[in-house]
């Protein structure tokens, strides 16, 4: 076995023979750019994947992080702290929802998830509710691939191998209606009605079963499936009525992805709790987090059995490398004004989408934020393979594009730039041109 053999690593989320076959190897990247093993640069439409807000190597983050590992390698969060997590904690209370002051940090939005589901139990448990403990996702949803995630998650191929999963888990209808929400801009017209699908599993399962409501504010993963007008605020009048946590994965749309800070800010929605990660760290170091309401933090802490309040936790927590990463990266947010150039940049990128409509193979394009969707016909027999075919022919002519299933999802860098856009879809309508 050579040293440089690629077969020992099982890739995530991949098609190992596929890629072993043919590797689109990176080996560095800067700003917009990815750099090829074989030299080139790769114009990255993606931000890696989601989640690369602030840019490559923002010389920014990399100097926080070089002089972190310096000074604190690593300090444990369990009965000892570190100043970074708390400035951290401190600064995303004044840049979040005025109600969600209190952080709890992870590795992952993966992570986040599930421990926004156990913080959620809990709370219940914690006010006398105990009873309240079903938890409520939306079918397409993606909320990472943790037990709880994939549970409440309703993408088939992530659940199907695994299981029957969590207990006392439903799921209410997703949005995505094409008949009538085809080739849109921003949120859709048609479905406000469908978050009244809530109401239909308080009648079946009744509110005193129900612990916490979990949706993405736009899905991402399964397609880029922005929500219709007003749904997300019919969503949390159903859940104040029947006093029901309601619970936003902003793992994708938090820290700038749509112009704003959150999802909630962007749609004047204020959740119980948001998970978050990604653009929290620019990606420089893994980590992802969970934001809660005052009024849940309090009462947990304040009615505690015992003199730790929740227990649950991550080796890693609040890790110093990753709060620096963190702390940095809000810093570069700010300075660098990437959440204005989101906006600004933002009708472009949808311009430029919806420019390629009546291309070879397409079905639709739906746009929102710093966000476009593509969505291709998919071959007879074969969901998926005419996107992987683009995908692995964009990055040929140099742009790296992310798929999901038949859909090119492009969700730049925030520092993305008008000839930038240009280029990543001149790239995709040629490619298109010559793809069966």
């Amino acid at each position: 076995m050579r040293p440089n053999d690629l077969e020992n690593f099982w890739m995530p989320f991949t098609a190992n023979k596929d890629f072993k076959a043919d590797p689109r190897m990176i080996v560095s990247a800067e700003g917009m750019y990815y750099k090829s093993s074989d030299g080139r640069d790769i114009l990255d439409a993606t931000a890696g994947l989601w989640c690369v807000n602030a840019g490559h190597a923002h010389p920014k983050i990399v100097e926080a992080v070089s002089n972190a590992v310096k000074t604190l390698d690593f300090a444990p969060t369990f009965h000892f702290g570190h100043p970074a997590t708390f400035e951290l904690s401190n600064r995303l209370a004044l840049a979040f929802p005025k109600n969600l002051n209190h952080f709890f940090y992870t590795n992952s939005g993966s992570e986040a998830v599930d421990s926004a589901l156990k913080i959620a139990l809990a709370y219940q448990r914690s006010r006398g509710k105990g009873t309240k403990t079903r938890l409520i996702g939306r079918e397409r949803g993606y909320h990472g691939v943790g037990f709880g995630g994939i549970s409440v998650g309703g993408i088939v191929k992530n659940r199907m191998y695994f299981g029957s999963l969590l207990t006392g888990v439903d799921h209410i209808a997703h949005t995505h209606n094409p008949a009538k929400n085809s080739f849109t801009r921003g949120e859709v017209e048609h479905g406000v009605e469908l978050a009244d699908d809530l109401e239909r599993l308080v009648a079946l399962h009744d509110a005193s079963s129900i612990a916490a409501v979990i949706v993405e504010p736009f899905a991402g993963s399964t397609g880029v499936l922005p929500p219709p007008k007003g749904y997300l605020k019919r969503l949390r009048a159903i859940c104040d009525k029947h006093d029901i946590l309601l619970i936003f994965d902003e793992v994708i749309t938090a820290f700038g992805r749509l112009g704003t800070m959150t999802a909630s800010e962007y749609f004047d929605v204020e959740p119980d709790i948001i998970t978050f990660a990604k653009g929290l760290t620019s990606a420089v170091v893994p980590m992802g987090g969970v934001a809660v309401k005052d009024e849940i933090y309090n009462q947990m802490v304040d009615n505690a059995d015992s003199p730790i309040e929740l227990f649950h936790g991550y080796t890693y927590s609040g890790h110093p490398l990753a709060s620096a990463a963190a702390l940095a990266a809000l810093d570069a947010y700010q300075e660098d004004d990437m959440f204005k150039n989101a906006q600004e940049m933002s009708g472009y990128l949808a311009d430029a989408a919806h420019a390629l409509k009546g291309s070879n193979h397409i079905n639709d394009i739906r746009t929102i934020g710093l966000v476009a969707a593509v969505e291709l016909k998919s071959r007879d027999g074969a969901p998926g393979a005419r996107a992987m075919d683009v995908m692995k022919a964009a990055w040929n002519k140099g742009v790296m594009l992310r798929i999901a299933g038949d859909v090119l999802a492009f969700s730049p860098p925030l520092i993305v730039n008008k000839q930038q856009i240009d280029h990543m879809f001149e790239v995709t309508a040629d490619v298109l041109k010559t793809t069966t």
